[in-house]
């Protein structure tokens, strides 16, 4: 991945606040992200759907159950503005373009208000807290992360970032405890969601050999 951009990389209409980021164009990395739980490719993911995706993966059963109730209640309404009460609006779905309007406080900015990758920012988390690997964090690394990104008071930030980059630790950490960039790197486009579910088929096929 290039260190830095050109200026054709930065697209029109960039918000003030984002302005001299490294972009990435033509681009949403956010809903590339979420994109792999839209299990049937309709841009809504309903609950059973992030179930699905989270069970593709290899999460456990209570934990994808759990996962998907969660998040969809907490994504629904976010990103279906000005949907009126109906029996549509129970059913939770979460709408794939408008992803960007979910996204919480106290993260770690690598997604810009558009939904864009933003690359420095994505460097800046190995550059800050990544001291015993250059290119993974510890578990002990990834938990000063995530207290150095709290915003004042912002208490459902914190809790949506500390699951959000738990859960990932748990399901992806290597065999020495360390989660690796190229891991990060890969939930942040959502190709590592695709991976995780190959290997998943692929273990599964040679067990009923």
């Amino acid at each position: 991945m290039a260190s830095s951009l050109t200026s054709n990389d930065f697209q029109e209409g960039v918000d003030d606040e984002d302005a001299g980021r490294g972009l990435v164009s033509d681009e949403n990395a956010l809903q590339k992200h979420v994109a792999f739980f839209d299990r049937n490719n309709d841009g809504i993911i309903y609950p059973w759907e992030t179930f699905q995706g989270f069970r593709a993966i290899g999460a456990g059963y209570l934990l994808s159950f759990i996962s998907a109730f969660l998040i969809n209640l907490g994504l629904s309404r976010k990103t279906r503005p000005g949907k009126a009460f109906s029996l549509e609006t129970l059913m939770l779905g979460v709408e794939v373009k408008n992803i960007h309007m979910a996204k919480h406080g106290s993260d770690s900015g690598v997604y810009d208000s558009k939904g864009r990758f933003v690359s420095w920012k994505f460097e800046e988390i190995f550059a800050k807290f990544a001291r015993t690997h250059s290119d993974a964090l510890t578990s002990h690394e990834l938990k000063a992360m995530l207290k150095a990104n709290r915003e004042p008071k912002d208490y459902r930030g914190w809790v949506a970032s500390w699951t959000e980059w738990i859960t990932l630790y748990n399901l992806c950490k290597d065999k020495g405890g360390l989660l690796k960039k190229e891991t990060i790197r890969g939930v942040y486009d959502g190709s590592l969601f695709q991976q995780m579910e190959r290997e998943k088929l692929a273990t599964a096929g040679k067990k009923k050999e």
